[in-house]
This record gives C-alpha cells, structure tokens and sequence, in this order.
C-alpha cells in the first residue's frame, strides 16, 4: 500500500497544473468574489451573518469535492482502465482494489488541503472565522467527501473510456453546483428547487457546512441523505465496477 501510494503521489505531483486548477481554483473565487462583490463582505440583517462568514467559504468546499469526485476521479480511473493498468495489476498478487483506495486516499488529502487553505484565505483576507462547530464540520467534510467520491466510482465504473467519463462527469457535477448553492444561495431558491436540493447530497453538504462554520450541529436530516447517497452511490461502484 505504502508503495502505491509513494507512486500514485509522484504521478498526481507531475501532474501538478491540473491539480493546482483543483485547488486554486475554490481559493481563488472565494478570493476575487469577496474582493469585488461589495455584497458578499456586508451584513446581513436577517441571518446577522457576511456571505464570506459562511456561505461562500461552504459553497468552495463543495466545488472543490465536486470536481475531485465528479471529474478528476471519474477520468483517472477510466485512464487506467483504458490503458490496462488495472488489468495488469489483477494478474499480480496486489489486488488492484489497493489502487482503488489510495486514489480515494490522495483526493481526500487534496480536499482537506483545498479546505485547509479556504479558511485560511477567509481568515487573512475577510476576517471570516473558522469552523465553529469543529466536530460537526470534520464528521460532515468526511462523510460529504465520501458520498460524493463514491459517485465518482460509479461515473468511472461505468465509463468506457476517458473522454466519456470526463463529459459524464461534467452533465453531474455542474447541475450540481447549481442545486449545492454555489451560485445561489439556498435561502434564495424557489421551493421545488429547494426541495431538489435537499435531496441532492451537494445541497445538504452546502447546508451542513454553513450550519457548523456557524456553530450549529448538523442537522440529522441532512446527515442522512449523505449517508443514503454513499450507502447508493458505493453500493452502485461495487456491483459494476470492472478491472477490464
């Protein structure tokens, strides 16, 4: 295991604008957004809350899982696939399910960097403070992340080849964004929009996100439908998932 890792880490590292456009990319709205939108840094009267505070910085989060789970995973997977890596590697006495895991492994250290430096960046640059509620937010960043590497699997285990699993994963991940709230905040939704995004899993993340950054236990609500779409999602990656 250690090997692959050392290995699988050296490729990602080679393959370092893609991942800096991972994870820069969050850093950077989060960024340009507050910097320039006057309305994202004031207070709102209702909630007693910035946009930066909690909103925002949750929204990166979840574009940041997104693209890992929704396009980075989906094509490497269909990568090896397509050029017999994994084909070689059942013929070995390593299972090539160790490759599987240390892939999920690596996205969840780029997800915790890419969130790691959203706080920071909300701190320095708005004065947003960080997660409140801290056990709540690690319990729903993981099962969150999860949930939605899990769909990334069945993206990757049912894609032919890398080009369809890009365009696969691109159709889910950008819907979405849209119902997660990146875009639009999920207060301003209309009710059947709202009521799509509840059971999206991205929109209870978004949700549980700003709930703990706030202070707020989860709601169990919004634990469950993540932990529905992993039981799903995970369920739908092992039954079709092939080497070959």
């Amino acid at each position: 295991m250690m090997k692959i890792l050392s290995v699988e880490f050296k490729l990602h590292l080679r393959q370092w604008p893609f991942m800096l456009f991972t994870i820069g990319l969050p850093v950077a709205l989060l960024l340009g957004l507050g910097l320039t939108v006057p309305s994202m840094t004031q207070l709102n009267q209702s909630s007693g809350e910035r946009p930066v505070d909690t909103h925002m910085p949750s929204a990166m989060v979840l574009l940041a899982l997104l693209t890992l789970g929704c396009s980075v995973l989906p094509a490497v997977l269909a990568a090896y696939r397509e050029h017999g890596v994994l084909r070689r590697m059942s013929t070995t006495p390593v299972h090539p399910a160790r490759l599987l895991v240390v892939q999920l492994l690596i996205y969840l250290g780029v997800g915790v960097v890419t969130t790691a430096l959203l706080i920071g960046t909300g701190t320095l640059a708005f004065g947003t403070p960080v997660p409140r509620q801290w056990a709540g937010f690690v319990l729903v960043f993981l099962l969150g992340t999860a949930a939605l590497l899990a769909m990334g699997l069945v993206i990757g285990a049912l894609a032919p080849n890398t080009k369809t699993a890009q365009g696969v994963g691109s159709a889910v991940m950008f819907p979405l964004m849209f119902v997660g709230g990146v875009w639009i905040p999920r207060e301003n939704m209309p009710d059947v929009l709202g009521a799509i995004s509840d059971f999206s899993v991205a929109g209870p993340i978004t949700q549980a996100l700003r709930d703990t950054w706030a202070g707020h236990p989860p709601q169990v609500s919004h634990l469950v439908v993540m932990a529905a779409g992993l039981a799903l999602f995970g369920g739908l990656a092992a039954r079709s998932f092939r080497w070959e």
